[in-house]
């Protein structure tokens, strides 16, 4: 009897999330972000900067709006999201009676990113929405600190 299994091997991955978590107890921030983002599947972001405010976009596909935590504690912006995993869903659905999974590609997974923020935006007024599978956060800059013009009196 012929069976189809898919050979996906764990050891390399988990070498290098061990190295990331090392490096970052060294340095705070992983200089290898990017590693980091591919092998955890950590969702990509774009932050831009206006006059007015900072714009972070998160793409979450797959996500839900209702799944989603931000949280923003003194300059220190966290975004974060609980999904139950596939072992635990794989567990869930051979428990419902409906069979287990042969292959399984779609991770559902958590995540957590944090974020310092600069010291002129306002973290009393960060406003965020979620459509299309993108978190979009709205950080205002703070009023002191925003380009203001000066009037030039001629005496």
């Amino acid at each position: 009897m012929k069976t189809l299994s898919f050979y996906g091997p764990n050891s390399i991955q988990n070498a290098l999330n061990d190295f990331d978590r090392y490096l970052e107890s060294f340095f705070g921030d992983s200089f290898l972000a990017p590693a980091a983002r591919i092998f955890n599947q950590l969702p990509a972001v774009d932050i831009q900067e206006n006059e007015n405010a900072y714009v972070l976009h998160m793409d979450l596909p797959g996500f839900d709006e209702k799944n989603i935590n931000v949280h923003v504690d003194g300059s220190s912006l966290t975004i974060a999201s609980r999904q139950e995993t596939a072992v635990e869903l794989a567990e869930q659905k051979t428990d419902e009676g409906k069979g287990a999974y042969i292959l399984r590609e779609r991770k559902i997974n958590s995540f957590t990113r944090s974020f310092k923020l600069p010291e002129n935006a306002d973290p009393e007024a960060v406003n965020a929405s979620f459509k299309n599978g993108v978190l979009c956060l709205e950080i205002k800059k703070r009023a002191e600190a925003q380009k203001r013009t000066i009037q030039i009196n001629v005496a």
